[in-house]
């Protein structure tokens, strides 16, 4: 059986991504606005990933997917809080009934929810 490549860090992730677009350390620090020493320590997973927002506007540099970069630095997007708040026990259950699903299968669900949004209008 063989065995999975180990998962890529924040920072791996960050770093070869970055690379790809063409990006130095120093240009790509200036345009969101950090050090090329805390960038270079970030890539190098020395220290912790920038706050959401931060990592939203390197996301969207790269061209990346803002909920898979975020997720990846262990942070939520500034939406996401809210929306638990506003069912604090509904979301939490919904999540952990998901668990596990294929992403086929989370994708046929947003689906369904949506259709659900629309017929409430």
């Amino acid at each position: 059986m063989a065995k999975k490549a180990p998962k890529k860090t924040f920072g791996q992730t960050l770093r070869e991504k970055r690379i790809a677009k063409g990006y130095s350390l120093r240009k790509f620090a200036h345009e969101v606005d950090v050090s090329p020493t805390y960038l270079s320590q970030v890539e190098q997973d020395k220290v912790a990933p920038p706050t959401a927002d931060r990592v939203r506007a390197m996301a969207e540099m790269l061209g990346e997917n803002v909920d898979e970069l975020t997720a990846l630095a262990g942070r939520l997007t500034e939406d996401l809080p809210d929306i638990i708040h506003e069912a604090p026990s509904a979301v939490p259950d919904l999540l952990r009934a998901i668990r596990g699903l294929t992403p086929d299968q989370l994708r046929e669900l947003r689906e369904r929810a949506e259709r659900m949004k629309g017929e409430d209008d």
